[in-house]
C-alpha cells in the first residue's frame, strides 16, 4: 500500500507538477492591504493539502473547481487556494493513485481510490491536526478578509470569466479586458465627489 507522505519523488527531485503546493509557494490570495509584493502568512504545512483534498474527495467526488470552493468555505471565505495550488496536488494524488480522475466535458471528476481510504485510516490523527490548524488559520486570516457581499462579488465573476472559455475572439478580449481595467481603476479611485459623479 502506498503512503501519501512517503512518494518516490525527494521534494528537492520531483517535477514543479508533482512538487507539494506548500513547498514552493503557499497558495495564498494576497487581500488588499497587504504591501505590493509581500506574501501572506503560510496556510497549510506540507502535506497538509494533499492530506485535506484527499479526506474532501473521499466524501464526496469532487471537480477541482468544487474542492476549490470547499477549501474556501472552510476557511469562511479567508482564503481561496488558487488553481495552480490544487490541481498540481490533484495530479499528485492521481499518480500516487490515491485518487481516479474520470473527464467528463473537459473537467475530471475526482474520486477516492481503496488505496486512498486506507491512507485516510492511518493518517486519521494526523487529518485531525489538519482540521485543528485551519481552524487556528482561519482566526489569524480573518483581519484580512473582504466583507461578505465583495468576496461574492468577487466569486461570481471568477465563475463568469470560467464559464466563458472558447468564446474569447479578438474582439471579446478587448471587451473584456476594458470592462474589467475600468472597473479595477473605478475600485482604487474610490467614490467620486458628488460635483464630480453628476457631470
Amino acid at each position: 500500500m502506498k503512503n501519501m507522505r512517503e512518494d518516490k519523488h525527494p521534494p528537492h527531485h520531483r517535477p514543479p507538477h508533482l512538487r507539494e503546493a506548500g513547498e514552493d509557494r503557499d497558495g495564498f490570495e494576497k487581500r488588499p492591504g497587504r504591501e505590493r509584493g509581500g506574501r501572506g502568512p503560510r496556510v497549510f504545512a506540507p502535506g497538509d493539502l494533499k492530506l485535506l483534498l484527499l479526506a474532501l474527495i473521499a466524501e464526496q467526488p469532487s471537480h477541482g473547481y468544487d474542492l476549490i470552493r470547499k477549501i474556501e468555505g472552510l476557511f469562511d471565505g479567508a482564503y481561496c487556494p488558487s488553481p495552480g495550488v490544487i490541481y498540481p496536488t490533484l495530479t499528485f494524488l492521481e499518480e500516487s493513485e490515491m485518487v481516479l480522475g474520470d473527464a467528463q466535458a473537459g473537467k475530471k471528476l475526482y474520486t477516492v481510490t481503496d488505496a486512498g481510504r486506507s491512507s485516510l485510516q492511518d493518517q486519521a490523527v494526523a487529518l485531525e491536526g489538519v482540521r485543528m490548524r485551519i481552524d487556528v488559520s482561519k482566526r489569524s486570516l480573518r483581519g484580512h478578509d473582504r466583507p461578505a457581499e465583495i468576496h461574492e462579488a468577487v466569486h461570481n465573476l471568477r465563475h463568469a470569466l470560467q464559464m466563458h472559455h472558447g468564446r474569447w475572439t479578438p474582439e471579446e478580449i478587448l471587451r473584456v479586458s476594458e470592462l474589467l481595467n475600468t472597473t479595477a481603476k473605478a475600485v482604487v479611485d474610490g467614490p467620486q465627489p458628488a460635483s464630480e459623479a453628476s457631470v
